[in-house]
């Protein structure tokens, strides 16, 4: 009867050993609001799991701030960090206050150049993508100005037009010569789009 007993015990715990190896997948959870990042990774081989959290969450933090980035840059380095600690079939979800697969940024406005609609110091919503049209205000990293937040004026293969919604010209005197004061129009690469404004 023991024997009976053990016996039953071991097909029990092999089954349930097989059970969670075939139907329990190991993931890694990433939800972004905008400005902040949590990771929680789930995993049957790997119970130390706070270094690398602390990895997939500064990953994120650098692809919500690379305007080069995008989802699947995100993602193809979460696997990545993951393979590094022997984590090879992860199932990768990420969500967001926007909707899963999305990269919400917050950002600040800085200048006067898109009033009325934009006030400076305060903040803008974006989506991280470069699915853009035009009339849309988004953010771009430009060789000649740094980082700016402009409206769409004209698209043109892979060139963005971004204009200034503020009209004002002022002309100002600056070391004895006289200086047309107006907002900043200019040509970025589709690249060089962090992503689109949808809420401010």
């Amino acid at each position: 009867m023991a024997k009976k007993i053990i016996l039953a015990l071991i097909i029990l715990i092999l089954s349930a050993s097989l059970f969670l190896m075939f139907f329990v997948n190991d993931n890694v959870n990433v939800y972004i609001d905008g400005e902040n990042v949590t990771v929680s990774t789930q995993s049957l081989s790997h119970k130390n799991t706070e270094q690398l959290n602390e990895e997939i969450c500064n990953l994120t933090l650098n692809v919500m701030n690379d305007t080069k980035a995008n989802i699947t840059t995100l993602k193809n380095g979460i696997k990545s960090i993951c393979i590094d600690y022997g984590l090879e079939n992860m199932e990768i979800n990420i969500d967001s206050s926007i909707g899963k697969n999305q990269i919400p940024v917050i950002v600040q406005v800085e200048g006067t150049s898109m009033l009325p609609t934009l006030q400076d110091g305060q903040t803008a919503f974006i989506n991280k993508t470069h699915n853009i049209h035009v009339g849309d205000i988004v953010v771009a990293e430009s060789d000649e100005y740094g980082g700016i937040i402009k409206r769409v004026g004209d698209i043109k293969g892979d060139s963005v037009y971004l204009i200034s919604d503020n009209k004002d010209v002022s002309y100002e005197y600056i070391n004895g010569s006289l200086y047309e004061i107006k907002g900043i129009t200019t040509w970025v690469d589709i690249s060089d789009i962090n992503g689109v404004v949808i809420e401010y």
